[in-house]
């Protein structure tokens, strides 16, 4: 393997959705970084891996980071992954990135699975240009973000938790007008999958009445 840290996408939800490649790599190489050791666990016994994995996440990625350097420039190859999806997209990775280019360390990044895609794809909104803002701020710099959204002429994604999707939407019929057209994803891949578009107060309302779980998913019209 010539390569020496792989960047391995795993399923957003439905297993299924991880490749044969992924899948080889993570059986080939000598160590997995998992963000939680036991959410990657239950995938890797699933597919009866059994590489040795360490924890790297967003709370000890700086203290690690010199020490994975130096595993990977002894010739150890190792296998990058978050919870779910593609690392390094709202997700610990690009540090990590950044430091092996410093290094001539040979990097590959495998396609695979990212929430915001499907989530695009699925609104009706424009996909030729669009923005991704990740998580919006908790407190300080929220309302000033979602102000900065008026007038974006792109289409814009950005992620929230479900205990914050009420409180995104109320905002955003406050700031950005209840006419702006939003569409919300969550449980993507999973069974109860569902993706609701309308206008901002349409959508503010049927969250309002039915509750929310699941992983949140925000794609918000282009002001054209």
């Amino acid at each position: 393997m010539s390569t020496q840290l792989y960047l391995v996408p795993t399923p957003i939800g439905n297993l299924e959705d991880i490749t044969l490649r992924a899948l080889r790599i993570l059986k080939e190489v000598d160590l997995i970084l998992a963000e939680d050791t036991r959410t990657t666990g239950k995938l890797l016994k699933h597919f009866e891996i059994s590489t040795p994995q360490k924890s790297y996440h967003i709370h000890n990625e700086h203290k690690t980071l010199e020490q994975i350097i130096d595993l990977l420039k002894g010739g150890q190859t190792i296998a990058l992954v978050s919870d779910a999806g593609t690392p390094a997209i709202s997700d610990p990775g690009y540090l990590l990135v950044r430091e092996c280019l410093k290094h001539d360390i040979e990097i590959e990044c495998l396609p695979g699975a990212t929430a915001f895609v499907p989530a695009l794809v699925k609104s009706g909104f424009p996909t030729d240009r669009f923005t991704f803002e990740g998580f919006l701020p908790h407190k300080k710099g929220r309302q000033t973000k979602i102000q900065s959204f008026r007038d974006e002429k792109r289409t814009i994604i950005v992620y929230e938790s479900p205990h914050r999707l009420i409180k995104a939407l109320e905002q955003f019929v406050e700031f950005l007008g209840e006419e702006r057209r939003i569409s919300v994803s969550r449980e993507l891949t999973k069974i109860y999958e569902e993706t609701v578009t309308g206008t901002a107060k349409e959508v503010l309302e049927f969250f309002k009445q039915k509750g929310v779980k699941g992983e949140i998913v925000i794609i918000l019209e282009a002001n054209n």
